[in-house]
């Protein structure tokens, strides 16, 4: 695992920061940086709130683990960590290991899922809308669907929003593009949408890397969708 040490690092002392805030009644917004980091942002909201759901939006699964890993980045690594399929020291805190139950986790837009990261995600019940499915049923219907999954017999849900789901003419300024993805009115309508819903409970933005972006591009899009996500409206 790459930067290993580093990564342990930064996610315990992320883990705590995240738990404070969730105890002093906040809502916690993480901003990435690479997505490694929700495997320290995850725990906090589980520890919190004891049962959550996950909707993971990114091009990727993140559903590597070592043993699988064709890079050896722990970026590929968080969602299964945080589920408990490993690498557990990923995202145990506090001498703890808990797990959010993959019977409320779920994965949207992915488009550039590893081979073996696709038979670990079926076999551990990952629920995945790939961009196809949002082609195919549109974003209404898929968005609907993940929040019924995500929310059933949860306290609520965690958002971890990869800017890389985004088509990269749209979003640029990220380290690991992959074409043809969500738009921005489908992005915009999936954050909208989880707003309306009043069940989202933390949010992470991740992978805007502003040494890729054009003119902010990129940062402008993420902040515009973290107020999206936090209540702001076009009328």
């Amino acid at each position: 695992m790459r930067c290993f040490e580093q990564v342990v690092d930064l996610n315990e002392k992320l883990y705590h920061e995240v738990l404070h805030s969730h105890e002093e009644g906040a809502f916690p917004i993480v901003l990435g940086g690479d997505h490694s980091i929700a495997a320290g942002s995850i725990p906090a909201t589980l520890k919190h709130y004891k049962n959550i759901g996950i909707i993971w939006v990114d091009a990727h699964g993140d559903w590597n683990s070592p043993e699988t890993s064709p890079s050896g980045n722990m970026h590929g690594m968080p969602f299964s960590a945080v589920c408990g399929a490993g690498p557990d020291i990923m995202a145990s805190f506090d001498g703890e290991r808990n797990f959010v139950s993959t019977k409320n986790c779920v994965q949207i837009a992915g488009r550039d899922i590893d081979k073996y990261e696709r038979i670990r995600m079926k076999e551990h019940g990952v629920t995945v809308f790939s961009i196809a499915d949002i082609d195919r049923m549109g974003m209404p219907a898929v968005v609907e669907e993940a929040i019924k999954i995500a929310s059933e017999g949860t306290e609520g849900i965690h958002v971890s929003f990869d800017v890389d789901a985004i088509t990269p003419e749209s979003a640029p300024g990220t380290g690991t593009i992959v074409h043809s993805g969500l738009t921005l009115r489908e992005a915009f309508y999936l954050v909208e949408t989880l707003h309306d819903s009043g069940k989202v409970i933390a949010l992470d933005m991740v992978e805007v890397n502003p040494m890729l972006d054009t003119r902010n591009q990129t940062g402008d899009i993420a902040s515009e969708l973290i107020l999206s996500m936090l209540g702001k409206t076009v009328y």
